[in-house]
């Protein structure tokens, strides 16, 4: 009851407040005088933080290798796109050839170019320059022979497989475009049959570089013979094997008369000395391999119809399998002559002579 008294009595106070606030909107109409209320702001609410979000920096590609003459700022920095991607920024070096550019003048660059506004928005990870490299197509010595004798074989019929082509000076260093498929081929070409003297204008369909440095050589035909290089350099009393030489066809004139010439003479030999790749072989470079030294004991056979001897000796002479070397008994002294057929053991076989007067 109490509280219920309370309750009552609060309701009817908060009724009279409110009628009194209705008079003092309507000023006259009330006895008592106009009461001013105050109105409760709400507490400001505060705005929120804006959380600073770190912006990733622009990487600068190390390394570029290109295929075309000017070097892009998409080049340059890794993830750009669009047209600013595409964007020239620097020449690229010649064909074949390769150059650096500073990080500072890519920087310089690039904030001109609006794409930075300050040198820390681009990451170099500590490196100072940016090298650059251009592809290319190498015009070689043997693209250069080629071209020369089919150009003989089309416009004088002289098969020239057998000759080589002695440039004069030496064959010329060339790049060309490489994306071009073309074979370098002869655009004019002059031949002294007596002299065997040439003189030839070549190109490859296409190249611009070759329209503006046109290639001129003149050289001499030479005759050639076939000879074994090895491929790599080999040590002494390394073995050579098939996939070790190679054979070639050099020119004639200053080549010794006891070159290597066919492979097989070389397959499966040891090298006698330091062999250098693309030096011929000669044929004192090479030996069969030796399995019996000098001064080893061996295991004599002496093999004859219905007769097996074995004997201990001591060879006199290292060799190699299928040698005849000499060979001492150590208890009677007698030297015999015998065929080495395998590591350690040679092979005596009696005279015919022998036998027949045995019989």
């Amino acid at each position: 009851m109490m509280i219920r008294s309370i309750l009552l009595a609060a309701s009817v106070a908060a009724a009279a407040l409110m009628a009194g606030g209705a008079g003092a909107a309507q000023p006259g109409k009330g006895k008592h005088p106009q009461v001013a209320t105050a109105a409760v702001a709400a507490p400001p609410v505060a705005a929120p933080v804006p959380v600073a979000v770190p912006v990733p920096k622009l990487q600068l590609n190390p390394e570029i290798y290109l295929s075309r003459d000017l070097v892009t700022y998409g080049d340059l920095i890794a993830g750009l796109s669009g047209e600013v991607a595409q964007m020239a920024a620097f020449r690229a070096p010649a064909l074949g050839e390769t150059g650096t550019i500073q990080v500072a003048r890519i920087v310089e660059a690039a904030r001109a170019a609006g794409i930075v506004r300050e040198a820390g928005e681009l990451e170099s990870q500590g490196f100072a320059q940016v090298v650059v490299t251009r592809a290319s197509r190498r015009i070689a010595a043997a693209d250069i022979e080629a071209a020369v004798k089919r150009g003989l074989q089309e416009r004088y019929g002289v098969d020239a497989r057998m000759l080589a082509l002695s440039i004069d000076g030496g064959a010329p260093a060339l790049s060309i475009e490489p994306e071009l498929p073309g074979d370098l081929a002869v655009v004019d070409l002059a031949f002294d049959a007596r002299a065997r003297r040439i003189a030839a204008r070549l190109a490859v369909p296409g190249s611009a570089t070759m329209r503006l440095t046109p290639l001129r050589i003149t050289g001499q035909l030479v005759e050639t013979v076939e000879v074994v290089v090895p491929r790599r350099a080999v040590a002494r009393g390394e073995t050579l094997t098939a996939a070790d030489v190679t054979v070639e066809r050099r020119p004639r004139d200053g080549q010794g008369a006891d070159l290597v010439s066919d492979s097989r003479a070389a397959i499966d030999k040891v090298a006698k000395r330091t062999l250098m790749a693309g030096v011929p072989l000669r044929n004192g470079d090479v030996q069969r391999e030796e399995i019996v030294a000098k001064g080893e004991l061996v295991t004599i056979v002496y093999e004859a119809p219905g007769i097996l001897i074995t004997m201990r000796g001591r060879v006199n002479e290292s060799g190699a399998m299928g040698d005849v070397v000499s060979v001492t008994n150590p208890q009677s002294k007698r030297v015999l002559q015998a065929t080495i057929t395998g590591p350690g053991r040679v092979s005596v076989k009696p005279a015919i002579g022998r036998i027949a007067s045995a019989q």
